[in-house]
């Protein structure tokens, strides 16, 4: 079995001690595990305050991981959405349609706090890439 690690280039990910994803080849296909991305934009590290545009920014960095792995958004077989604030999935649902409708995979949706008060979403993603 080979491992292979993806990083950002995030400062986070060293002190924290994690990867952006991990990349595990099965000979066929590849198990691609995302860790929570969150809506910073790590080319400015700048966050919006849109939930929505948040949701976004999110899939933008899984998509750029999941692209180092050789695969894409159609590949995501799991994803996990963490929002502090239940009022906003109205906004936040419509985004996750956008994004993964045509893709449809299992999906978990937790209210629970996030480690910077800027954050208004974070999302993990596993996916499966043919090889």
């Amino acid at each position: 079995m080979d491992i292979r690690r993806i990083s950002s280039g995030s400062a986070f990910e060293t002190v924290a001690g994690y990867s952006r994803a991990v990349v595990v080849e099965h000979g066929a296909h590849a198990e691609v595990f995302v860790s929570g991305c969150t809506g910073f934009d790590y080319s400015n590290m700048t966050i919006t305050d849109d939930v929505a545009e948040q949701a976004r920014q999110c899939f933008v960095n899984i998509a750029l991981a999941l692209k180092e792995a050789g695969g894409d958004l159609s590949h995501v077989v799991r994803v996990r959405y963490y929002f502090p604030d239940s009022a906003d999935w109205d906004r936040l649902a419509p985004v996750f349609g956008e994004v993964l409708g045509a893709v449809r995979p299992a999906a978990t949706a937790l209210v629970c706090g996030l480690v910077d008060v800027r954050m208004k979403i974070e999302i993990e993603a596993d996916a499966r890439i043919p090889r």
